[in-house]
Formats: structure tokens, sequence, C-alpha cells
């Protein structure tokens, strides 16, 4: 019991070491932003994205280099998406003054695009258990990510900020940004991903120790914990601009955030380590998951292009729901996912 205290109070620290990292990095990237006159919808999915999802990358390469667990680290990738596109939308929707406004653009760019970043990620975890298959003797279906491989997603990703790269052409920004230092904010920026680097060690070496402690696979802790905690600072962008009347910027975030974490935070474990083992029994529950969970806030977003409460209610339910599952699959409840093995 003591040692479930002491790694409960390392998560906790951890995750409060992360929120602050965010808020530094979430006020450099707003100023960067202005300063070089992004549209709304690119600061969003890019550059605020980008900065915000720098715990789930941090995730995938510590928990592939440092602890060896790739698996660790795709399940906090998969656990933050499905965060990301169920809660922090419906936070955000239910602390804006009025419904959580879309446009087209989002709808029929930004949302698309992710779902086929979905897709890809699937496609690449395919390709890996079809070229590169791996011996087993549980049942499992295992196959080997390369780096070949791995670059599959990393191009779409190329292909997404080009699109993005076509938005800011025509763009011509109103904002003041005479009082922006530049060199300051590109400092505060390093801190801030400084600072967030620690907090995610400390996430990472709690959710392996839980797993110990507790006699259940890391994936668990991943795709709850450590999935919760490195969703903070897409939390805190997120909300604060919903307060703000800025839903476009919310939502694009969300989304950025989310295609950037599948199509370059999960194979960047691979390109740096040259080879990780995917067990796809596994990972294709999971991506089915997240899919559904992407078209069920496609939907949402499309309908009268709002999110309007009664729906954010019905996306923290799903949530909830998800948890249940996992939980369940865990403890032997449900053996609907080949290989999750549960506790003894």
């Amino acid at each position: 019991m003591p040692d479930v205290l002491i790694w409960t109070l390392v998560a906790v620290v951890a995750t409060a070491i992360v929120w602050r990292g965010s808020g530094l990095l979430e006020r450099a990237s707003e100023r960067l932003a202005s300063y070089y006159r992004l549209p709304d919808i690119v600061q969003g999915a890019v550059v605020v994205a980008v900065g915000s999802s720098f715990p789930e990358l941090s995730t995938t390469v510590i928990s592939t280099l440092v602890h060896g667990e790739f698996e660790l680290g795709v399940a906090a990738i998969v656990g933050s998406a499905l965060f990301n596109i169920l809660v922090i939308p419906a936070l955000s929707g239910l602390v804006s003054r009025e419904p959580l406004q879309t446009n087209r653009d989002l709808v029929y760019k930004e949302a698309q695009f992710y779902m086929i970043a979905v897709v890809v990620l699937t496609l690449t975890f395919s390709f890996a258990i079809i070229y590169q298959p791996l011996p087993s003797t549980d049942g499992a279906i295992r196959g080997e990510l390369t780096r070949p491989l791995a670059l599959l997603p990393v191009a779409l990703y190329g292909l997404y900020l080009f699109v993005q790269y076509q938005d800011t052409l025509d763009h011509e920004g109103d904002e003041d940004a005479r009082d922006i230092h530049l060199a300051r904010e590109w400092g505060l920026l390093a801190l801030s991903l400084v600072v967030i680097v620690i907090g995610v060690e400390g996430l990472v070496r709690a959710a392996i120790n839980f797993g110990d402690i507790f006699d259940t696979p890391s994936f668990l802790w991943g795709i709850t914990v450590v999935a919760a905690g490195t969703s903070i600072p897409d939390a805190f962008v997120s909300i604060r601009a919903a307060r703000h009347g800025r839903g476009i910027t919310s939502i694009a975030n969300v989304l950025g955030s989310n295609t950037f974490d599948l199509l370059v935070c999960i194979p960047a474990g691979v390109l740096i380590a040259g080879t990780a083992a995917i067990n796809f029994s596994i990972a294709a529950p999971m991506m089915a998951a997240l899919t559904a969970a992407t078209v069920v806030l496609f939907l949402m977003m499309r309908t009268r292009m709002i999110l309007s409460r009664r729906e954010c209610v019905a996306l923290l339910v799903i949530y909830v729901v998800f948890l249940a599952w996992i939980g369940a699959e865990t403890f032997g409840v449900l053996d609907w996912v080949l290989s999750l093995p549960p506790a003894t």
C-alpha cells in the first residue's frame, strides 16, 4: 500500500508539472502564431496542436527508448486521442457561454483528414503484420514495425502540413505583434518543452509501477493514467479558447493534435529505436474504438455546425463506457480483446 501511495503522488506531481509546462507552452505558441499572423484554424491545428502534443511525443520516445515499452507508448497515444475527441470537446462545450461553433473547413478538412490519419495508421499496423510477422505463443497476432513502414504516416503528415500551408498564403492577419519579443517567446517555448518532458517521465514511471503493483499490463495504465495526464495541454488550450468564444480554435486544436499524435508521435519511437513490436490483437480493437468515437464527433459537429450541451454530455458518457470496457477486459470480466492479459 505505501508503494501505491508513493506512485500515486508521483503521478499527481508529474501531472502538475505537465500542466505547468503546458501553460508556458500555450502562451508562447499563441504569441508566436500571432507574430507570424497565422489563421485561427492553422494556429489551432498546427502551431498550438503540435506544441500541446509534445507530452504524447515524449511518452512514445521515453517509453520505447528508456523503458522498452512501445505498447505503453501506443496505448498512451490512443488513450490520449480518445480523451481528446470525447472529453475535451465536451468540457469545452460545457464551459462555453454558447454552443461550441464549428464550420465547414473544420468538418470537411480537419475532421476528415483526421479520419484518414486513423485509417493510415491502422494500415501501417496491418502491413507490419503482413510483411514482418513475429512468432507468438499466446495466440496474439504480432508484427514488427520498421522504419520504412513508420515513414508512411509521417509522409501523410507532410501532406497535411502542405494543405495547411496553402491556407496561410491568402491570409492577412491584423494582430498587433509590436509587443512580442520573438527571442523571448522561442526561449519560453523551449523551457516549456523541458518541463513537460520531466513531467512525462514521472507519468511513464508511475504507469509501469502501477502495472507491477496491481499485476496488470502497463497498457491499462498507459491508456488511462498516462493518456489523461498527457492530454492536459490540449484540454488547457481548448477549454481556454472556448471560454473566449474561439470555438474553431478549440476544436481545431483537438483534431490537429490527434492528427499529429497518430501520424508523428507513434512513428517517432520506431524511427528512433529502429524497430518495435506491435500486438495487432490489441491494436485493432483500440483503433476500432477510436474510429467509432471519431465518427460520433464528426456527426455531432456536422449537425447544425454546433456542439450542443446535450451532445457534450453524450461524449462524456461514451468515454466513461470506454473506460469501463477497458477495466472489464483487464480484470477478466470480459474477453472481447484477445491477449489483453487479465489481473491475477
